[in-house]
Formats: structure tokens, sequence, C-alpha cells
């Protein structure tokens, strides 16, 4: 599980990366539930947290720049 602090330090490219990642082990142990390998369940869930963490940075950093965009346009017209 990774901390949202130690996530929103992270450049844009690495935490798309970690998001691919994660979403390739979750498919991963999707696949070894259905086949009945997987032996740690719990891990699903911490994938999945770990996901929305970084959709949800991910979001809050797409707000941020549409507030700053708003700001200029508002100073400058």
């Amino acid at each position: 599980m990774t901390k949202p602090t130690e996530l929103r330090s992270l450049s844009e490219l690495d935490r798309a990366q970690r998001l691919i990642d994660a979403r390739k082990e979750l498919f991963n142990l999707r696949f070894q539930l259905a086949t009945g390998r997987l032996d740690n369940v719990s891990r699903i869930a911490i994938v999945r947290k770990d996901i929305a963490r970084l959709l949800t940075i991910a979001a809050e950093d797409a707000a941020a720049v549409e507030r700053s965009a708003k700001r200029t346009r508002k100073s400058r017209g």
C-alpha cells in the first residue's frame, strides 16, 4: 500500500506507470483467484485501493489545472 503523500511526490509519468502496473497486477490476481491459485486474497483489495488513490490524485491534478486556467482567463479578460 502506498501513501497518498508518497504518490503526490512522484512525477505524472511515474504515477501513470504505477497505475498501469497496478492494473496489470489486479488482472493477474483476479486470474489467479479464478483458477484457484491465489494465496493472499486480501492483496486484491490493497491493489484496488492503490488504483483508486492514483486515479483520485490524477483527478485532483486535473481539477487544479482547470482552476488555474479559469483564473488566468478571468484576470486577462
